[in-house]
């Protein structure tokens, strides 16, 4: 049967395409043509026709196609106190050898403002959406302060035991998760994608070569998460996004969720997980088995990496194959990812985003009811 309460039988992750407006509009910003208050009309402009496709489509989980980002982590972490934006070699370079020039640096104690320009893009999203829409925030887990740069991004003398590091993330995120709750959130999603990486021999032997242990980062990662969500209000819906890397449609990572299942799914209190599974980089679906009761796994089964509409059939036959791991009610579908992580977008076409985005609409209508 379908749920009224997230995540939804047909969802999706958060990012969309941006609009030729959009992009022409940040271009003309960047270059000093057009104010902060230009751009922001664009913006408000773009975000209330793209609410409504998405509601047209016939999604119930609704976001503002992280319309007014650079990236997908960096212009939420970027603002913490203690965050600091970097010219540098983020160390995550991806498949061909693409790498984003932009890495973060701690440079004082990590803490939560009080206060948070997403957390404006919120109310606005909040206040457009139609009724029987749910407002979707989207913002980088906890993990995502630590994974890409580790030690080496951390000016010397703040934090001589990693032990409060990771506490101050945490509650630096507890601030976040209160902030957007009162603003009227009730469906936040923890884009956390080390998980996914950990799963990746060559990413394990990188943190072994930098002094981290990849036995040890699942578990610490996961403390982070439970101390951001110690207070978690009963009516708030967490989800938590894994991907194996998403820019211009090329990709960081591969390997099966097995080294993780067991942590992912039981020592964080998320209500679900949006997975990867459009490609044979994510293994199979063995590792649903360690899902327990009351929780969800939205199956991406529909890659956000190219334009070619899958197959219905291919679709279904593939829920059929998970569903021998966990029962049918605890499954979703969506895109393994956002289409567009960064604002330059995956390659393929706005009509193609939305033909995959009403396929999974149809698919979930024909397969629970």
């Amino acid at each position: 049967m379908q749920r009224q309460t997230p995540p939804f039988r047909a969802d999706m992750v958060g990012s969309l395409l941006r609009t030729a407006p959009v992009k022409a509009a940040r271009e003309s910003h960047a270059a000093g043509t057009l104010d902060d208050a230009g751009l922001k009309a664009v913006e408000d402009a773009e975000i209330v026709k793209l609410i409504a496709r998405q509601e047209a489509v016939g999604l119930k989980g609704v976001t503002d196609g992280e319309f007014r980002r650079a990236f997908w982590h960096f212009d939420f972490l970027e603002r913490l106190d203690g965050v600091t934006s970097v010219t540098a070699d983020s160390g995550m370079n991806f498949k061909g050898g693409v790498g984003i020039a932009k890495a973060l640096r701690i440079t004082g104690k990590v803490g939560w403002p009080g206060t948070h320009p997403m957390i404006e893009h919120f109310t606005f999203l909040r206040d457009h959406v139609g009724p029987g829409s749910t407002p979707k925030m989207t913002i980088p887990g906890p993990s995502m302060l630590h994974y890409r740069g580790g030690r080496k991004m951390m000016n010397p003398g703040i934090y001589d035991d990693m032990d409060g590091f990771y506490n101050d993330v945490g509650t630096a995120y507890r601030g976040a998760v209160d902030s957007f709750y009162a603003a009227g959130c009730r469906y936040l999603q923890l884009d956390d994608i080390s998980f996914a990486y950990l799963c990746d021999p060559e990413q394990r032997e990188m943190l072994r070569a930098r002094g981290d242990d990849p036995e040890k980062q699942p578990d610490i990662y996961a403390g982070m998460v439970r101390t951001a969500l110690a207070a978690k209000p009963a009516d708030l819906a967490i989800t938590m996004h894994l991907c194996r890397g998403n820019f211009r449609s090329t990709f960081i990572a591969s390997g099966g969720y097995e080294p993780v299942a067991e942590v992912l799914f039981n020592a964080m209190p998320v209500d679900g997980y949006f997975m990867e599974w459009d490609s044979d980089r994510a293994g199979g679906f063995e590792p649903l088995r360690f899902l327990p009761k009351g929780k969800f796994v939205v199956l991406g089964l529909v890659t956000s990496k190219t334009g070619t509409l899958e197959k219905k059939d291919d679709i279904r036959r593939r829920i059929d194959e998970a569903s021998r791991y966990v029962p049918l009610d605890q499954l979703c579908l969506s895109p393994q990812c956002g289409f567009a992580s960064t604002e330059e977008g995956n390659i393929l076409a706005e009509d193609e985003q939305w033909a995959k985005l009403a396929m999974i609409v149809e698919i979930a209508r024909e397969v629970w009811g």
